[in-house]
């Protein structure tokens, strides 16, 4: 379910420190499928330690990642085209790329 970029970026948040790890620890970005991107193109353990939310469009996702970035996750903005509606984030491991 769609949402705003504020409550995206506040549950994204909340998660985050509810794991109790540092945003320096965290990588984040935007994806039109956020599983294929999380499991497959950043190999993140599918267990624990990630999270995905829908925006209502692009600008939103957009505007949460880079709040994230600017809050001290790790991340390349400028990605993406218009269908990247999902912001996703995950505690970089040695296995994940990065």
């Amino acid at each position: 379910m769609a949402k705003s970029a504020q409550q995206v970026y506040d549950e994204i948040v909340a998660f985050i420190k509810k794991q109790g790890r540092a945003y320096k620890d965290w990588y984040c970005g935007i994806a039109s499928d956020p599983k294929e991107r999380l499991f497959t193109e950043h190999n993140v353990p599918k267990e624990n330690g990630w999270i995905y939310r829908q925006c209502n469009n692009d600008t939103d996702a957009r505007k949460v990642e880079k709040a994230l970035i600017e809050l001290g996750c790790d991340g390349a903005p400028g990605g993406g085209d218009e269908t990247s509606v999902y912001v996703y984030a995950y505690i970089k491991r040695a296995t994940t790329n990065p």
